[in-house]
């Protein structure tokens, strides 16, 4: 009898020290010799125009040109040859793609600039926004008022169609994967970034964000913490003397 109870111990004990086993893991949750599954790493953002970043273009209110959702359903733009197969709108003129675009007539024909400081296009950029391997055209222009235009285009179907129109004041352009980040300078002092992404239509809002920067504290005039005694608190011998004496008495 004695001897079937210590088999029968020894076999629940055996099952336990498996079931311990089975249940072992690491800190992390992954078993001894499981690979752990691979980080995914964030898109940092990408100034489109190194330059004017550095201008010290802060970060502000793209909300001052129009909103992507309020834009007319994008139609492709007139009077401009069909997108090459090979080599897509970068193959293109831009600048014909620019005199082609209602929005964008008024900055038909300006001249190229590569610094800010006057009116004029910004390079061309190249980028691709819909995910579909083919990069789309990015083009901004600065006009004398202070004020910058920024148009996307891409190619549908062999026609040029533009998916974004925007613009604001000190305005710069980040790249943060295949999404787009509009900042520029408000009226009102705010800082204001607005993202746009793909839609599968043309590129959409997905964040407003708006921020104000915190007012400058005026500096306080600090109270008088000298000790008693101290040279900024010493009665001279003289103002101690007449302090004794009284006020003066006046003459008839």
């Amino acid at each position: 009898m004695i001897q079937r109870s210590l088999f029968a111990y020894a076999l629940l004990a055996t099952a336990l020290a498996a079931a311990a086993l089975v249940g072992c893991g690491t800190p992390s949750g992954l078993g001894s010799g499981e690979p752990a599954p691979p980080v995914a790493v964030q898109p940092h953002p990408e100034g489109l125009w190194p330059a004017w970043a550095r201008a010290g273009t802060p970060p502000g209110d793209a909300g001052a040109g129009e909103a992507a959702q309020e834009q007319a359903p994008p139609t492709p733009l007139a009077g401009l040859p069909a997108v090459p197969v090979r080599g897509g709108l970068a193959a293109m003129k831009p600048d014909a793609i620019v005199c082609a675009d209602s929005r964008m007539k008024a900055q038909c024909g300006r001249a190229r600039i590569d610094l800010p400081g006057r009116a004029g296009v910004r390079p061309p950029v190249y980028r691709d926004l819909t995910g579909d391997g083919a990069p789309e055209l990015i083009v901004a222009a600065d006009v004398e008022s202070g004020r910058t235009v920024v148009s996307v285009y891409t190619a549908e179907r062999g026609k040029v169609v533009q998916v974004l129109f925007t613009g604001g004041r000190r305005l710069a352009v980040e790249a943060v994967g295949s999404d787009l980040v509009v900042r520029a300078a408000a009226s009102d002092g705010a800082e204001q970034a607005v993202r746009y992404t793909w839609d599968g239509t043309r590129m959409s809002t997905i964040s407003d964000e708006k921020r104000y920067r915190p007012c400058p504290r005026s500096p306080r005039s600090s109270p008088d913490l000298s000790p008693p005694g101290s040279p900024s608190t010493q009665e001279s011998p003289a103002e101690k003397s007449r302090a004794e004496k009284g006020p003066a008495e006046k003459g008839p």
